[in-house]
């Protein structure tokens, strides 16, 4: 009940707006939270826009907590790819699961790439391992670190 409350309390702060008829009394509640999930939807929308490549991750780049966040910042660094948005889920639990039903996809870390959700740690991963990751770099303009020394050392 009290994350209910809070939650609903955030959507206030955040002007949202609530013209509901007092026809039940847990009506209220459930409609905040669904107007808020919404608007949570949409920020994160927004977010996985704003960069070339996106991450959802436990922690920072520079600190991640937990090993998937951190291999999908080590695999990021292989290829070169310092320039990228990082949000760290465990400082705000809203983004954690909004982004998770935004992609439809329950885990985090959550990578993605000119706004289209890519994967998790196991896809990026397996990206790495088979080329397709070099390939999609370049499709967003960016040159891959591991290409670049493939072709200086020939």
């Amino acid at each position: 009940m009290n994350t209910l409350i809070r939650s609903t309390a955030r959507c206030f702060r955040a002007g949202a707006v609530l013209n509901i008829p007092q026809v039940d009394r847990h009506l209220p509640y459930a409609s905040a939270r669904l107007m808020c999930s919404a608007d949570i939807e949409k920020n994160v929308a927004e977010m996985v826009k704003k960069d070339k490549v996106v991450v959802f991750m436990k922690g920072t780049p520079a600190q991640p907590m937990c090993g998937f966040s951190n291999a999908v910042v080590q695999i990021l660094r292989m290829h070169g790819v310092d320039d990228y948005a990082s949000y760290n889920v465990l400082e705000d639990q809203d983004i954690r699961q909004g982004v998770k039903t935004f992609s439809n996809w329950p885990t985090i870390p959550q990578v993605f790439f000119n706004g289209e959700f890519v994967g998790g740690c196991d896809i990026l991963l397996q990206m790495h391992q088979n080329g397709d990751l070099v390939d999609e770099f370049k499709k967003l303009g960016i040159s891959s670190a591991l290409l670049d020394a493939e072709q200086e050392s020939k």
